[in-house]
């Protein structure tokens, strides 16, 4: 069950957004446990960074690492393993993320949304049978899942960004709230909006770059940038490049056979 909308073009009226000069950004889509992406997606960022020319090159993950997917422990350390392996590493915590977090600490009603949102997956692929997952109720669960995730993989989902901001562009996991300053701007919606932002077609004053809503290709409203391209499901796994005023994507497929 997810939320999925249709690519609209571009606003014609664009305004022209930039990173500060010398630097180069790479920001990645909602990875939701597909390491094989990942893994792959991250090879494609080297290979294009290394074409275009040294430059201090940032890595962003938009949030979202765990859940649906088949590899989500995978996922996270293999996030944990980019701090060090580029000029500048940061990563956004998502909804997944805030529901993962909260399962762990005990409490019953976000472990029950966790299970039903994806969660079923994200246990298993920290070693939990799922014979054996779902033969237990929600308070035994509740005892064993935080002995499965180990204490460097939840130091790392508890340190994750609520924003960052390059130059003109604002990455983040889900939106904003329109017309609130983005110091002021709640969690909830950093991690969870999707109305109104979506149809907002007012200025920002920065373009927002987010995931969290699927599109079949990522959609440029001219004050926001969708990168979710639904990994998990469609196979394709999305980043946004940016590097003065220019914009390009890099997308990872599963290899195919013959």
């Amino acid at each position: 069950m997810f939320w999925k909308r249709r690519p609209k073009s571009a606003n014609p009226a664009n305004r022209e957004f930039s990173v500060p000069s010398g630097q180069r950004v790479y920001a990645v889509g909602d990875i939701h446990g597909r390491d094989d992406l990942f893994a792959a997606l991250l090879e494609q960022i080297e290979r294009d960074s290394a074409a275009r020319g040294p430059l201090p090159t940032t890595l962003i993950l938009l949030g979202d690492l765990v859940d649906r997917g088949p590899e989500s422990a995978a996922v996270v350390e293999r996030a944990r393993q980019q701090d060090g392996r580029w000029d500048e590493f940061h990563w956004i915590t998502g909804n997944h993320e805030e529901a993962f977090l909260r399962a762990l600490s005990g409490d019953l009603e976000a472990l029950k949304f966790f299970c039903r949102y994806g969660g079923e997956e994200t246990i298993v692929s920290y070693g939990l049978d799922r014979d054996v997952l779902r033969r237990m109720d929600y308070a035994e669960l509740a005892l064993v899942l935080p002995t499965l995730v180990p204490p460097e993989h939840l130091a790392f989902l508890d340190s994750g960004n609520p924003w960052v901001r390059r130059g003109d562009y604002l990455i983040v996991h889900a939106g904003i709230r329109p017309g609130v300053d983005i110091e002021e701007q709640k969690l909830s919606d950093l991690r969870w909006i999707r109305q109104p932002f979506l149809d907002d077609g007012r200025d920002h004053g920065m373009c927002v770059v987010h995931g969290h809503t699927i599109t079949d290709a990522p959609e440029h409203r001219g004050n926001r940038l969708g990168i979710d391209t639904g990994a998990y499901a469609s196979n394709r796994l999305t980043a946004v490049g940016l590097e003065g005023s220019q914009l390009w994507f890099c997308t990872a497929e599963p290899e195919r056979e013959g």
